[in-house]
């Protein structure tokens, strides 16, 4: 009988996981490799550098087999680890919510500069998700309170263990609608004929904005795993703004924030709707880091 092979550290189980995640076709293979490991391993990317010559044992190697497996069949990362990094904290996601990305990092840190940090701020991100808009705002402005708006009740039960996993749940509500009914709804007495309440200070919403058409030409990562109600936009991509803009019109008060992530080339049409209802000015368009029109923002005006 031949005697085992001997364990191969850590680093070896890397470099062949990168070659074969890469024959897969995954765009990011060393750093997918690297993430897996460090999953499997209860550790992170540095300490596989610090430990690597660290050998695996049988049910470590068998462990990260399953995972990448996973992944070679297009599994996105954030899944398969439960966890994504969002600004400066991390959030539990999984395929009930779409996975945070660094476009809408940017548009949470646009809405930001545009409000008073020491101020009692009444917010609402449109959409939430696994919460991510709703924790960066409130992080970042310590008297703010959050509405934290869903449809979706199987994301609304990520956004609630997140936003109890960042000790917030003092200043976000999360609230199961659509858009921004369940506020207009609420105050339906004061809002009859038109009128405004004045209620928030700003409106933050990620929107889904693909349109369907495009859906079949979409990575596998995304059209097979990602949930669609959170990314088709209709048939434009724009059928969710259509209704968001006149909501938010109602609900802000005079000198309220409108931010909207935006597809990259969604920028003119955006803005022709903003303009359409005559309620918002001021607009501003900002870039993202691939220089593609990314965030637009809006004032209420009296």
């Amino acid at each position: 009988m031949s005697a085992p092979a001997a364990p191969r550290p850590l680093m070896e189980y890397v470099r062949l996981a990168t070659g074969y995640l890469k024959n897969c076709g995954s765009p990011s293979p060393r750093l997918d490799a690297e993430l897996l490991l460090a999953h499997v391993l209860g550790t992170d990317r540095v300490s596989l550098y610090v430990n690597h010559d660290r050998p695996l044992v049988l049910e470590e190697v068998e462990a990260y087999r399953t995972v990448l497996r996973q992944r070679c069949r297009g599994m996105p990362v954030a899944y398969i680890t439960g966890r994504r990094a969002f600004l400066s904290f991390d959030l539990r996601v999984g395929p009930q919510v779409l996975i945070p990305r660094p476009e809408t990092e940017l548009l949470v840190e646009a809405a930001v500069q545009e409000l008073p940090a020491n101020e009692s701020l009444h917010l609402c991100d449109v959409g939430t998700g696994s919460g991510a808009v709703a924790i960066g705002l409130a992080r970042a402005l310590p008297r703010a309170r959050v509405l934290a708006v869903d449809i979706s009740p199987e994301a609304l039960a990520v956004a609630r263990e997140n936003v109890a996993a960042c000790g917030l749940e003092n200043r976000i509500a999360v609230v199961e609608g659509d858009l921004l009914s369940p506020l207009l709804d609420r105050e339906r007495a004061t809002i009859a004929g038109g009128a405004r309440t004045g209620l928030l200070d700003a409106v933050v919403s990620n929107p889904p904005y693909i349109p369907s058409g495009q859906w079949e030409n979409l990575p596998r990562e995304i059209k097979d795993y990602e949930p669609r109600i959170a990314l088709d936009g209709g048939e434009d991509g724009l059928e969710v703004y259509r209704r968001l803009i006149p909501q938010a019109s109602l609900a802000l008060r005079p000198g309220g924030l409108l931010a909207l992530e935006i597809g990259h080339d969604q920028e003119t049409r955006v803005q022709e709707l903003l303009a359409a209802g005559g309620a918002f000015g001021a607009v501003k368009v900002i870039k993202d880091y691939a220089g593609h029109p990314r965030v637009v923002l809006a004032v209420r005006e009296a």
